[in-house]
């Protein structure tokens, strides 16, 4: 259960990441109250997981989940550069999240 609740936490982490981009600087009233949503609940989330998982291995996998969905969604929404290095690198951070819930127990 508690690795479900990191995992949706690493969704909000992705949710608040993009919607950033949206806020327009906080300018923007509904993108930036749902970006603060997304914070609040990622951060809650994560904490709640803490109640069971290293705390290490936690904020590693929810910032992977963050900057892996983040990386992906800026190349699909805001044409960010795709190259082999950078396609590369994500790899690389999927390969390490998943090496840290495959070494952590529970």
């Amino acid at each position: 259960m508690y690795w479900l609740a990191l995992f949706f936490a690493g969704l909000f982490e992705i949710a608040w990441a993009v919607g950033l981009k949206y806020t327009d600087g906080f300018t923007r009233f509904w993108p930036s109250l749902g970006t603060a949503l997304a914070m609040l609940a990622s951060v809650t989330l994560l904490g709640w997981s803490l109640k069971a998982l290293p705390l290490g291995t936690a904020y590693a996998v929810w910032t992977g989940i963050g900057v892996i969905g983040s990386a992906l969604l800026g190349i699909v929404l805001f044409a960010e550069s795709v190259s082999f290095m950078r396609l590369a690198s994500i790899v690389l951070i999927m390969v390490g999240v998943a090496g840290l819930k495959l070494a952590t127990p529970a």
